[in-house]
C-alpha cells in the first residue's frame, strides 16, 4: 500500500484474507462457578483505523455529451458542486450496457470473468453467459459487510437472473445474498417511476403514496436512502457505512414530473445536429475534452434534423424536453442524498463515486421515439398521429416513453455509437466525479488517465486498509481485474493506472492498448433481429486516442502491424476472460431455455395459486398468450377487489369484482381495451368465477372469444379482435390484487380483493403457432427490444 493511501486508513494485523473472518478465541476464562469465572465478549468484525464511508452514485442510461457537468445541455447544478469539490474523470469507461456494467462495477471483475457477459433475458448456458455471478467473484458488499461496514443497496438490480427473481427465491444472487444488509428497489433493466415493481430485501411491498399524490420512485428511494444512512451513523458513528445508489434514471420509461420537464419548453427546437455541435463547443471551452478534439460527423442512420417534418420536430423536440427533466430532476435528488452525506458527522471522510451512466446514451427508442415503449417491443411501432396526441402528456403515469435514437447519438458527443456497441467511446466512455475531502486536496481537477469499472473495488479496497479476500465462504476467489486508481487523487499526472483492456457486447468490440485502440462494430441496438454471423468480414478500425481523443481519424490503412497486433492481443484477452463464444443472436437467444423456476416442468399446462401469489415475473408466469386458456378462481367468500392480474398499464388483463360483479378487462397497450362484465352480482359465500380465452389460432397475437362464468354458467361473452403477441411489459403477475400500474382504468391499484380467495387453476391450450412460426414471430416482437 502506497504511503498516500495510508493517509486514509491504517492497515492493521487482522487476518482478512478469509472471509468471513473466523469467530474470535474465547479471551476470558471459565471457571466452576460465575464468580471464578471472567468474561470477555467476542468481537464482531471491525473495519481499519480510518476507513472511510463509500458511496457509489450509478445512473442509468446517461451519455457523455448529456450532463451539463461536463458540457451537456441538462443542467445539472448538484453534479457542479460535487465536481467542484473534487476531480471529473472525463476517460473513464463502462462495458456499454447496464447488467454488465452492474456486475463489472459491483465485483471489480470483467463482465464476463464474472458471469454477466450480457444480460439475463438473453443468458445462454455458457460460463461467461449465464448471468449467474459465481460464487468466487464476491462482490464489494460482501467484501465490505465481513470487514465491519454497514452496505446498502437502492434502486435499479438487473444482476439477479429473471428466473430467480420470484419471492422464493432462490435468494443467493439478491442483493442480500450478495452480501449487503438492506435493499429496497427494484429487479431488471427498468421500472415505470410512478408504479415501481419493489422490493424490500426480498419483500414484495408497494408504494405508500399514490402518483396522483406526488409519488415518484426518485424521490422514494432518495428519502429511504438518507433515512438509512442516517440511521446507520446514529446507532454506530464510528461504523463505516457502504451505500450503492442506482436509480432507474435516466432510463426508460423517461418519466419526469411535470414541473421539471416543462423547464425545457423549447429549448431543443432547433434539433439534434445543433445541440450536438453546441454540447462539443462548451465540452471544448471547458476543458472537458482535449483543445483540438473532433466532433464526429452524423451517421447514416440519423436523419438531418432540417429535413424532418414541422410535426416530427414538434414531437421530437418534447421528447427530449421529457428527458431532460427526468435527468435534471434525478440530479436534484442526487443532491438531496449528497446535502444528507455533507452532514454526517464523518463527512470529510466519505468517499463518493458519482458514475453519470452504466453505457453512453441509448438509441433503443428506434428512428421515431415513442409513447408507449412496451407495444414498439411487440412490433407495433408508434405512429405519428398518435404520438401526437399525447403530447401534452408525454412523461405522465399514463405514458412509458422514450426518445428517437438522434438524441442519443447528440447525447454522445463527441463519441461514434451509442449503448450496446462497445467498439466505440459513444458506448462505453461515460463521465465520472470523485470526492473525498479528507484526501482530495485539488478542487475542480480532471482527470485523464484511462480508467474503467473494474478499479472502483480494488481503489474502495486499498484506501480502506481492506486486502481483496483470497477465499469467501470456503469458495476460492479470481484475482480482481482491476487496479486502484488512488494514486490519481492526489496527482493530475500520476502515471496510467490501466495501459490495456479489452471491450464486448453482442459482438461489438475493442482493445485498448497503451494509447492505442482498435475495435470492430458487428450488431444495431435497434435490431435485435438482425444477427451478421461472418465475425470475420468485421472491418476492423484503429485510432491512436493519445491524439485522437474522439476516434475521428481512422489509421488501419496506414498502420496495418499496428492493428494486427491489437487484433491478436484481443484474442488473448478474450480468452484469458472468457470471452468467447462470440454470439450475435438477438432475439434468438430470448428463447434459448432457461432454468425454470425451482426446477419446474417447463411444458407444464396446470397451474395452481394460492392467495399471496404476488409480484411473479412475467416469464415465470404461466403463458396465457397466443392460446386458448381457462382460469378458474375458488372464492370462499365475496367481494370486491382484484381476483387475478398480470401486466399494467402497457398491456395485461384482469379478473376484478366491482359494486359486487366480476369482469375480465383485456388491455391491448391502451389502443383497445375489451371488458366482458357480468350483470349477475357474485354470491357472497362460496363461488367459482372463471374466464375461457378461445383463441382464434393461425398466428400470433390473434383474436379470439372470450367467456365470463359465475359457477360454471355463463355470464358475458365478447370477441377480443387483437391480443398481444409477447410481452404485457414491466409489471407482474398476482393473486388477490394488482401491483405496479393498473390494468384497468376503473380502479385505483393495488385493489386488493375483500373477500377469500381459495385458489386459482389456470389451464392452458395448445400453442396457436408451431415452432417456426413461433420463432420467427418473436424474433420480430423482439426487433427492437429494449434493456
Amino acid at each position: 500500500m502506497s504511503k498516500q493511501t495510508n493517509q486514509a486508513a491504517t492497515a492493521d494485523s487482522i487476518d482478512r484474507s478469509r472471509l468471513p473472518m473466523p469467530d474470535p478465541v474465547f479471551a476470558g476464562t471459565i471457571g466452576p462457578t460465575y464468580k471464578e469465572s471472567k468474561e470477555a465478549w467476542p468481537a464482531v468484525p471491525k473495519a481499519p483505523d480510518g476507513a472511510p464511508n463509500v458511496v457509489i452514485i450509478l445512473l442509468d442510461d446517461v451519455g457523455f455529451g448529456q450532463v451539463g457537468t461536463f458540457g451537456g445541455p441538462v443542467p445539472t447544478p448538484c453534479l457542479d458542486k460535487l465536481a467542484q469539490g473534487g476531480l471529473r474523470y472525463n476517460r473513464f469507461h463502462t462495458t456499454a450496457i447496464c447488467g454488465p456494467s452492474r456486475a463489472a462495477l459491483i465485483t471489480g471483475r470483467n463482465h464476463h470473468n464474472c458471469g454477466s457477459g450480457f444480460l439475463a433475458e438473453w443468458a445462454t448456458g455458457f460460463p461467461s453467459y449465464n448471468c449467474m455471478i459465481p460464487q468466487s467473484t464476491a462482490t464489494v458488499g460482501r467484501m465490505l459487510k465481513d470487514n465491519g461496514y454497514n452496505t446498502a443497496w437502492f434502486g435499479k438490480n438487473h444482476n439477479t437472473p429473471d428466473w430467480e427473481s420470484s419471492v422464493v427465491g432462490p435468494f443467493d444472487r439478491w442483493p442480500t445474498g450478495l452480501g449487503f444488509d438492506y435493499f429496497y428497489g427494484f429487479i431488471g433493466g427498468e421500472t415505470h417511476q410512478y408504479y415501481p415493481v419493489l422490493f424490500e430485501n426480498t419483500k414484495p411491498v408497494e408504494p405508500e403514496t399514490s402518483p396522483e399524490e406526488g409519488y415518484h420512485f426518485m424521490t422514494d428511494m432518495t428519502d429511504r436512502a438518507i433515512h438509512w444512512l442516517r440511521y446507520s451513523k446514529s446507532v454506530n458513528p464510528d461504523k463505516p457505512a457502504m451505500l450503492y445508489f442506482a436509480p432507474g434514471a435516466a432510463h426508460a420509461p423517461h418519466h419526469a414530473p411535470k414541473a421539471w420537464r416543462d423547464r425545457f419548453k423549447g429549448q431543443f427546437d432547433q434539433g439534434w445536429d445543433k445541440v450536438r455541435e453546441e454540447t462539443y463547443q462548451r465540452q471544448l471551452k471547458m476543458g472537458v475534452i482535449p483543445e483540438g478534439t473532433a466532433n464526429t460527423p452524423r451517421p447514416e442512420w440519423v436523419k438531418p434534423w432540417d429535413s424532418l417534418s414541422a410535426d416530427e420536430q414538434r414531437l421530437y423536440a418534447r421528447f427530449m424536453e421529457n428527458y431532460c427533466g427526468y435527468l435534471s430532476f434525478t440530479d436534484h435528488e442526487c443532491g438531496r442524498l449528497l446535502d444528507a452525506i455533507a452532514q454526517l458527522p464523518d463527512a470529510d471522510n466519505t468517499l463518493v463515486f458519482y458514475i453519470v451512466g452504466d453505457n453512453g446514451a441509448s438509441s433503443e427508442g428506434g428512428p421515431s421515439g415513442t409513447v408507449n415503449e412496451v407495444m414498439n417491443l411487440n412490433g407495433l411501432p408508434s405512429n405519428l398521429e398518435d404520438n401526437l396526441k399525447m403530447i401534452d402528456r408525454i412523461g405522465d403515469a399514463d405514458t412509458e416513453p422514450h426518445y428517437p435514437l438522434g438524441w442519443a447519438w447528440a447525447g454522445n458527443a463527441p463519441f461514434q455509437w451509442v449503448k450496446q456497441v462497445a467498439s466505440h467511446f459513444g458506448g462505453s466512455r461515460n463521465p465520472m466525479v470523485v470526492s473525498w475531502p479528507k484526501r482530495i486536496q485539488e478542487q475542480g481537477g480532471t482527470r485523464s488517465q484511462f480508467t474503467h469499472l473494474i478499479d472502483i473495488v480494488p481503489t474502495i479496497l486499498d484506501v480502506a486498509g481492506i486486502p481483496a479476500p483470497k477465499a469467501v465462504n470456503g469458495i476460492r476467489q479470481k484475482p480482481l481485474d482491476g487496479v486502484s486508481i488512488a494514486s490519481t487523487f492526489d496527482a493530475k499526472d500520476a502515471k496510467p493506472v490501466r495501459e490495456r483492456q479489452y471491450f464486448e457486447i453482442f459482438s461489438n468490440r475493442a482493445i485498448y492498448d497503451k494509447g492505442w485502440i482498435a475495435c470492430a462494430q458487428h450488431t444495431f441496438p435497434w435490431r435485435q433481429d438482425y444477427a451478421p454471423g461472418n465475425w470475420d468480414k468485421d472491418k476492423w478500425e484503429l485510432y491512436h486516442i493519445d491524439e485522437d481523443y474522439s476516434e475521428s481519424v481512422d489509421l488501419a490503412a496506414t498502420h496495418p502491424k499496428k492493428l494486427a497486433q491489437l487484433q491478436k492481443l484481443f484474442d488473448q484477452e478474450a480468452k484469458k476472460y472468457g470471452v468467447y463464444p462470440l454470439d450475435d443472436r438477438g432475439a434468438q437467444r430470448l428463447f434459448i431455455p432457461k432454468p425454470p423456476p425451482g426446477g419446474a416442468d417447463p411444458k407444464r399446462r396446470h397451474f395452481i395459486y394460492y392467495p399471496g401469489a404476488v409480484r411473479l415475473a412475467e416469464t415465470a408466469a404461466p403463458n396465457t398468450k397466443n392460446r386458448s386458456h381457462r382460469i378458474d378462481i375458488h372464492i370462499a367468500k365475496g367481494g370486491d377487489g382484484v381476483l387475478l392480474a398480470e401486466g399494467g398499464q402497457s398491456a395485461g388483463f384482469v379478473i376484478y369484482v366491482k359494486d359486487g360483479k366480476p369482469a375480465y378487462h383485456y388491455n391491448f397497450f391502451e389502443i383497445e381495451r375489451t371488458t366482458v362484465a357480468s350483470e349477475q352480482p357474485l354470491p357472497p359465500g362460496r363461488s367459482k368465477v372463471s374466464f375461457e380465452f378461445r383463441y382464434d389460432g393461425g398466428g400470433g397475437g390473434k383474436g379470439g372469444e372470450a367467456v365470463l362464468f359465475i359457477d360454471d354458467k355463463e355470464v358475458g361473452r365478447k370477441r377480443i379482435e387483437r391480443t398481444v403477441v409477447g410481452r404485457f411489459g414491466i409489471d407482474t403477475f398476482g393473486v388477490g390484487c394488482d401491483t405496479g400500474s393498473p390494468v384497468a382504468k376503473d380502479y385505483k391499484p393495488p385493489f386488493d380483493f375483500a373477500g377469500e380467495i381459495e385458489k386459482v387453476e389456470i389451464l392452458l391450450g395448445d400453442p396457436g403457432l408451431s415452432e417456426e412460426d413461433e420463432r420467427l414471430m418473436q424474433e420480430k416482437f423482439h426487433a427492437g427490444l429494449n434493456y
